[in-house]
């Protein structure tokens, strides 16, 4: 029910609305309706626009020069603030580095990426990675990633037979060729002492029942010849130095596909297959940036990268480069990659007497 006003009280409450008008005029948009006002500011400051990602970041890899520098122009173009470092080397040479900067408790890395995952369970291990689940990694299938996050595959690169199709008139089908009479002291391979896939094919094949120490012994005695890098092995094949080697897949098929006389194989047995698992050191000292960077190589974008520099993509969904098989037509060898990393050193010692590489 309204109340009906005196036009005494009618008029003093008019000449009080007045003075209050005429004293907030200016100050705010309505006397009728602060509290949106004060509901948008809390808002503003309860949701800052995310920080910018910038500084340093130290990469550490094992790829070769030119991969390494295109996968950080793909990186920088999405993060213009972030200068990113490179050390690159074979995958022994750069864990020696990283080892020694551990021990000195001087660890410089940000974010590293070689050749295999016994390398990174190692590192595990030793409590030197940080775990970080990438949202990108989803995409990725479980077995080519490790279960808390501390790294993740990049690529699927198989090593298989190369021939020189000049000079090989039968292709073979078999690695049993490399300890046959007609590749005698003509075959080359890497050494598990410098390469890391090297040394990850060595544990492997060893641990094969159809291969083992016994098929290490095959190829000394077939004069197997022991160079330093899968590189070396390419350009002695394509060169005709020799007719066969024991290379990763992607090698083969850019110096093919650029014209030298190479074949690829993969052998009916099997093939094995590294994944260059990426990680972010625990020492890290940018840890946005460096989480940024593994987002980025395992994104679409970074995938689509890989396959056109040559290697089969690990994330699902994007389809091998030409020449190379699809992730899910590769018939793998694999082995437990704790027992690999735990006679890793073991392993590549005894290939050094068998062999007499250095």
């Amino acid at each position: 029910m309204k109340r009906v006003l005196s036009p005494k009280w009618t008029l003093s409450l008019f000449a009080a609305v007045s003075v209050f008008g005429l004293a907030a005029c200016g100050s705010q948009p309505s006397s009728t309706s602060p509290t949106p006002a004060a509901n948008t500011a809390a808002t503003s400051e309860s949701a800052p626009a995310p920080a910018k990602i910038a500084g340093s970041l130290s990469f550490y890899t094992s790829q070769p020069d030119a991969d390494a520098q295109a996968l950080i122009e793909g990186f920088s173009k999405n993060n213009p603030e972030v200068k990113v470092e490179l050390f690159r080397s074979g995958t022994e040479e750069v864990m020696s580095r990283l080892q020694a900067e551990a021990q000195a408790g001087q660890v410089k890395a940000d974010v590293l990426l070689v050749a295999d995952a016994p390398t990174f369970a190692s590192l595990k291990k030793q409590d030197l990675l940080m775990p970080y689940a990438s949202p990108e990694a989803k995409d990725i299938p479980a077995e080519w990633r490790d279960a808390e996050g501390a790294y993740t595959g990049t690529k699927v690169m198989a090593t298989v037979l190369a021939v020189n199709s000049s000079k090989v008139a039968a292709l073979p089908d078999s690695w049993k060729v490399l300890t046959s009479p007609e590749a005698s002291n003509k075959a080359t391979m890497p050494s598990p002492l410098y390469s890391g896939a090297a040394a990850y094919n060595v544990g492997v094949l060893t641990r094969q029942a159809d291969f083992g120490w016994d098929y290490i012994a095959g190829l000394k005695a077939n004069q197997m010849t022991v160079t330093k890098g899968n590189g070396a092995v390419l350009k002695s094949v394509a060169g005709g130095e020799k007719e066969y080697g024991m290379v990763v897949d992607y090698l083969v098929a850019r110096a093919k596909k650029d014209g030298s006389p190479v074949e690829l194989i993969y052998p009916n047995e099997g093939v094995p297959v590294i994944t260059e698992p990426i990680g972010i050191m625990k020492a890290t000292k940018n840890a946005e940036a460096a989480k940024a960077f593994v987002d980025y190589v395992l994104s679409e974008e970074g995938q689509q990268l890989a396959s056109s520099l040559g290697y089969t993509p690990i994330r699902k969904g994007i389809a091998a480069p030409e020449g190379l098989r699809a992730q899910d037509q590769i018939k793998v060898l694999s082995a437990n990659t704790d027992e690999l990393e735990a006679n890793r050193e073991a392993d590549k010692k005894k290939f050094g007497e068998m062999m007499g590489a250095k």
